[in-house]
C-alpha cells in the first residue's frame, strides 16, 4: 500500500518553519509500516533547506520515504510529473481530516486491519460497555 504522509502536524507538532516535537508514537509505527512493506511518501508543503531538515529529522529515527513530494523517487517535475500534483496515494495521513487526526496506534490498526475508524470506535466503545448478561427468566 502506498500511503502519504504530512509532516508538520502530523508527525510533529506544528511548530513551522521549525520542527516541532514528535507526536507520541509516530516515527515508531512509521518504521512499523515500512517494515511491513508499505511505501511512505512524505507529502509537506516544506521546500528546499526546511523540506531537507524534514527528511533528515525522519532519517535519523529510522523512517526513510520511498519518495518524498512525488509519487516515485526519479519524478522530475515538467518532465514526467503530471500537471498536477496529485498523488496517487491508498491512504492519507494528515491533521487536516474531517475529524482531526487520530493516535498513531488508531492509525496503525486502521491499516493493518483494514477497519475505518467508525469500526474501531465502535469495537472500543463495546469492549468499554459490555451487554448484560441475560438472567434465565429474561428473554
Amino acid at each position: 500500500m502506498t500511503i502519504a504522509v504530512d509532516f508538520d502536524g502530523t508527525i510533529v507538532e506544528h511548530r513551522y518553519p521549525e520542527i516541532g516535537k514528535e507526536l507520541p508514537f509516530a516515527t515508531q509505527t512509521l518504521r512499523m509500516l515500512t517494515e511491513q512493506r508499505h511505501k511512505l511518501i512524505l507529502w509537506s508543503v516544506r521546500e528546499g533547506k526546511l523540506l531537507d531538515d524534514a527528511v533528515e529529522w525522519c532519517r535519523k529515527r529510522g523512517v526513510e520515504f520511498y519518495a518524498v513530494n512525488k509519487d516515485f523517487p526519479e519524478e522530475v517535475e515538467g518532465k514526467n510529473r503530471s500537471f498536477s500534483r496529485k498523488l496517487k496515494a491508498d491512504v492519507w495521513i494528515d491533521d487536516r481530516n474531517v475529524g482531526g487526526l487520530p493516535d498513531w496506534g488508531t492509525i496503525y490498526q486502521m491499516i493493518t486491519e483494514k477497519k475505518t475508524y467508525e469500526q474501531i470506535m465502535t469495537e472500543r466503545l463495546s469492549e468499554d460497555h459490555p451487554k448484560p448478561k441475560k438472567k434465565w427468566w429474561q428473554f
